[in-house]
């Protein structure tokens, strides 16, 4: 059985597109994960409801994750009754892995900004490493000035120059990846099909066949 890290990206995906899509894929590769495990949010406790239902949303990330051997999908957030809390994914995940597999928490500069405001967040250090992707035009000193004093504090301790040191252990480090960061949003997205402009070449293919034949953000 492999041990290598298994990577955990989350969000609404409303819709997936190109860029959730890049960011696994780049993290995947610059940190040899065994496996990039995408988590459609069913209820996300931080944010408005999103607008397509969790069905539609987690069938689309099926399409879009489709014919990469390195990405799985988990739907434990989807059918979870209530908040989907990332400490209670990776909770999950971690019974599922075993103590010794290492996760990683894949996050995007800003998310990271906001994560001392997440539920449990100390807690998610002894589940998980996290991974910061930034773009390469806002380096980690230019947003780690904006950082909360408690997570500034989290950030010194945990900080590890290595990414690849994440295979060392299984949880509690903080690395920092720079990555191709692609300029598409799914309110964009949903925007131009609201206004019926075609957001063809923005995500995959099967993704807007899926949209328009559900007739979803329209």
């Amino acid at each position: 059985m492999t041990t290598a890290p298994i990577g955990v990206l989350g969000g609404t995906f409303d819709p997936i597109h190109y860029g959730h899509l890049r960011l696994g894929e780049e993290l995947g590769e610059t940190l040899k994960l065994g496996e990039v495990r995408f988590v459609p949010s069913g209820t996300p406790p931080h944010r408005q409801a999103p607008y397509a239902a969790a069905e539609h949303r987690l069938a689309m990330v099926r399409l879009a994750a489709g014919g990469n051997a390195r990405f799985q999908v988990d739907e434990c957030e989807v059918r979870r009754a209530g908040p989907g809390y990332t400490f209670d994914t990776l909770a999950g995940l971690r019974a599922d892995a075993g103590a010794s597999r290492p996760l990683v928490l894949l996050l995007g500069a800003d998310a990271f900004l906001e994560f001392a405001t997440w539920h449990r967040w100390h807690e998610i250090f002894g589940l998980a490493h996290i991974a910061v992707a930034h773009r390469p035009g806002s380096p980690p000193e230019r947003w780690a000035e904006r950082m909360p004093q408690p997570l500034a504090r989290e950030y010194a301790a945990r900080f590890m120059p290595q990414p690849l040191a994440t295979h060392l252990q299984p949880a509690g480090g903080i690395v920092v990846v720079p990555f191709t960061a692609l300029d598409i949003s799914a309110t964009a997205i949903r925007d131009m099909l609201l206004a019926g402009a075609s957001p063809r070449y923005l995500l995959p293919a099967a993704v807007l066949d899926y949209i328009r034949s559900h007739r979803l953000y329209s």
